[in-house]
């Protein structure tokens, strides 16, 4: 299985804290999550391009790794 890796080539692991390197709008919400949002305690996938994770408004988000940066 391939590495999931951050936007900088860092390899992340479940419960590891990420930051957000661009403003994302969450779909099926009027929730726009802003560059710089901590996200903690995220969940790899089966896919190495995305990772799960809760924010602060939105629980069950997949986010795509290309916009994260480890913390």
């Amino acid at each position: 299985m391939a590495d999931t890796k951050d936007s900088n080539g860092n390899i992340l692991k479940d419960g590891d804290q990420v930051t957000l390197t661009k403003d994302l709008k969450v779909k099926g919400t009027s929730v726009t999550l802003k560059r710089g949002t901590m996200v903690r305690n995220i969940r790899l996938t089966d896919d190495p391009a995305e990772i799960e994770c809760n924010a602060d408004k939105v629980k069950g988000l997949v986010l795509r790794t290309e916009f994260l940066k480890k913390a």
